[in-house]
């Protein structure tokens, strides 16, 4: 049975899609196999970040609705053979996910891969709390800004109130995944520290992902950063973090500019 994560914050932009797809990229190589969901119906940029877009037959939303068979909509990636994209609708609003068809959904990708990372739009309305639903694992993805911290904290709340887990008297296992951070910033003050963010969300820390045009330049070619360049320096956080999520022993270091690694944090992964 697969292990089930969810990719969640409490506000947009801050590269939840960019992490599903690095993450789920990065688990791949592994050997294992994997199946990225895009639960943003209405926008639908998974897609996109996988470079598949042209792709697109059936979707999330045709599987509900039984338009077509899972396999059907499963689009298989074109670098990795044991990657897969569940891609959203883009036509459809959110109120065409149902809580019964994400169930059936859901149990059906976990019977077939070793993980299913559900993107989910940012939030608390009902795409993202479907999206929670079936987590084992929450990565809370959240940028080194008071507003987006405090949102993040909005989150950790929902997961531990309805998700199936919290309704079986259960926790998500939640970690913390800081992104765009810049060193040089967070000295100067004009950014959270990572200790700042760690005090205030109080989640272990599942990676650090350092602010680079690497991360941005991946996404417009349509390749999740993990495999665009795999000895870039967000490439290799990614890496890390889905060594992690393996239960591998990974020291967390603080990522900087020019590839370069230094003061190593004492705080465990």
């Amino acid at each position: 049975m697969a292990k089930i994560i969810t990719v969640t914050s409490g506000k947009g932009g801050v590269g939840k899609t960019t992490t599903t797809a690095a993450i789920g990229a990065a688990l791949a190589r592994t050997g294992d196999k994997v199946v990225v969901v895009d639960f943003d119906v209405g926008l639908r940029n998974l897609d996109l970040i996988m470079g598949a877009e042209r792709r697109v037959v059936y979707d999330f939303v045709n599987v509900i609705q039984g338009d077509a068979r899972l396999p059907q909509a499963l689009i298989k990636d074109k670098r990795l053979d044991s990657l897969f994209l569940l891609p959203a609708s883009q036509t459809r609003d959110k109120d065409a996910l149902t809580e019964e068809g994400v169930d059936r959904v859901i149990g059906m990708l976990s019977q077939h891969f070793d993980w299913v990372i559900c993107d989910s739009p940012a939030g608390i309305e009902r795409g993202a709390t479907l999206a929670m639903r079936h987590a084992e694992i929450a990565i809370v993805v959240t940028n080194p800004e008071v507003s987006s911290v405090r949102d993040s904290d909005r989150i950790v709340g929902i997961l531990d109130a309805k998700t199936l887990k919290a309704e079986r008297g259960e926790t998500v296992d939640k970690r913390l995944l800081l992104t765009r951070y810049d060193h040089v910033r967070a000295a100067r003050g004009d950014m959270l520290k990572t200790e700042d963010v760690l005090e205030i969300l109080s989640l272990p820390l599942l990676g650090i992902i350092p602010e680079s045009n690497d991360v941005l330049k991946a996404s417009n070619m349509g390749v999740p950063v993990s495999i665009h360049d795999p000895n870039s320096v967000p490439a290799r956080a990614y890496q890390d973090a889905a060594l992690r999520l393996k239960g591998e022993n990974i020291a967390m270091e603080l990522p900087r500019q020019r590839g370069l690694f230094s003061k190593l944090l004492r705080r465990a992964a």
